[in-house]
């Protein structure tokens, strides 16, 4: 089987708009949570997001082809032509005709099918645009990448909720591992924050409601959590064999070694007690990659800032990790704390940020933790990020449904 590298990586986040934008502010431990502007959104019960602020589609996407996607798209698209530039991906005519490209979706074009909507109403079915169809479906994320890049191997979306994109990342490894891709293209997107994405998740209930302390409002692990906050973003990751990254010199960013994926099969939103599901994932990334979990040094949480979730998580990483988790060698924190939930994003924007963690020896923070949950009592990094070699780090999705991913990834020194 073949080993699989990351070459390159491409973020567009609240917090920047590029990978070494976003990175830095991650590391201060700067939120990019605020009011919500992208509608008015002052009846809602959460009024704020974690946005892609002065997001300009012209920089990264030629104007005539603006109009055929929806905003999911267009900060994938940039997204992953800021990692093909990262990798200075380069291929053959031969390579193209197995290369392809998987971007995990939750939702799809929302605003666009909210604004169709309303349009439909008003002014009947002749004003409704040729594009709508093709710039809301969930794979074009995917179809636009292959068309600009002229991949011609596998396209599709894998589409599990929270866990889309890192299922992405594991079905790019998989293909190249059994030798079938030289390279992938994979990740991950999603802009949900419109009228019914926004009004939905506070139906459920499911949304922080502090509205006056929005750098504060999202809180892992803190006592004072009463939700997740809403994010939008994308990542994209370059994956090639090693065998191909090392022949052309690229430059690697670590190695994917394990990729767990279970099902909870317990309930439509509520994870299992003591997150039996998690602990699987976890324990087949782990044993896929012939590791320890004393081995592990870092897990970015999935961590949403829920009442149940996070403690839920919290005891199936101290299930699987034992001592490593609980004697606090094992370092663990959320970077949704600074973002929000990207929700079908969030899996390969939290993989990149665990490579980068390997790359440049930090670990960056769980922010906003004044107050631990005395029933999670793991080292979750608060508030201030911390150097430490990073051998092996692991990125956890969970999703509604009961969906369970597990990455793990390593350093080539390691």
């Amino acid at each position: 089987m073949e080993r699989v590298v990351i070459t390159g990586i491409g973020l567009v986040t609240p917090n920047g708009i590029g990978t070494l934008e976003s990175w830095m502010s991650i590391v201060a431990g700067e939120s990019a949570i605020a009011e919500i502007t992208q509608f008015d959104a002052s009846a809602y019960s959460s009024r704020i997001a974690g946005e892609v602020k002065d997001f300009a589609p012209s920089r990264f996407i030629d104007k005539k082809k603006i109009k055929e996607m929806a905003r999911f798209i267009q900060l994938s698209f940039a997204a992953t032509k800021l990692a093909a530039a990262d990798a200075g991906l380069d291929l053959s005519a031969e390579e193209r005709e197995t290369a392809g490209c998987i971007i995990g979706v939750g939702l799809g074009g929302l605003e666009m099918i909210e604004a169709t909507g309303n349009m439909l109403s008003l002014k009947g079915p002749g004003r409704i645009s040729p594009y709508f169809i093709t710039a809301v479906v969930a794979n074009l994320a995917a179809g636009q990448a292959s068309m600009a890049l002229g991949l011609r191997g596998p396209s599709y979306c894998t589409t599990s909720a929270c866990s889309s994109s890192a299922h992405a990342l594991g079905d790019a490894f998989e293909w190249i591992r059994w030798g079938r891709a030289p390279v992938m293209v994979a990740g991950g997107a999603e802009s949900t924050i419109t009228g019914i994405g926004v009004g939905g998740f506070c139906a459920m209930h499911a949304l922080s409601r502090r509205n006056h302390e929005p750098k504060k409002a999202s809180r892992p692990f803190d006592r004072g959590r009463d939700g997740f906050v809403i994010g939008e973003g994308a990542g994209t990751l370059v994956l090639e064999s090693l065998t191909r990254a090392r022949k052309r010199g690229a430059r690697i960013y670590g190695e994917m070694t394990g990729y767990g994926a279970t099902s909870d099969a317990y309930h439509l939103t509520q994870p299992a007690p003591d997150g039996l599901g998690a602990q699987s994932a976890m324990r087949m990334a782990l044993r896929e990659a012939g590791r320890n979990p004393d081995d592990v040094d870092y897990i970015n949480a999935h961590g949403t800032s829920t009442p149940k979730g996070d403690v839920w998580e919290s005891r199936a990483i101290e299930n699987v990790f034992a001592d490593h988790a609980t004697s606090k060698r094992l370092w663990i924190s959320s970077t949704k704390s600074m973002m929000g939930h990207l929700l079908g994003g969030a899996g390969a924007v939290e993989s990149a940020i665990s490579l980068l963690a390997i790359a440049n020896g930090v670990v960056p923070p769980t922010i906003n933790l004044e107050d631990p949950d005395p029933e999670c009592t793991l080292e979750y990094v608060p508030n201030v990020a911390r150097e430490r070699r990073v051998r092996h780090a692991m990125s956890n999705s969970f999703g509604f449904g009961g969906t369970n991913v597990s990455l793990l990834f390593s350093s080539l020194s390691a």
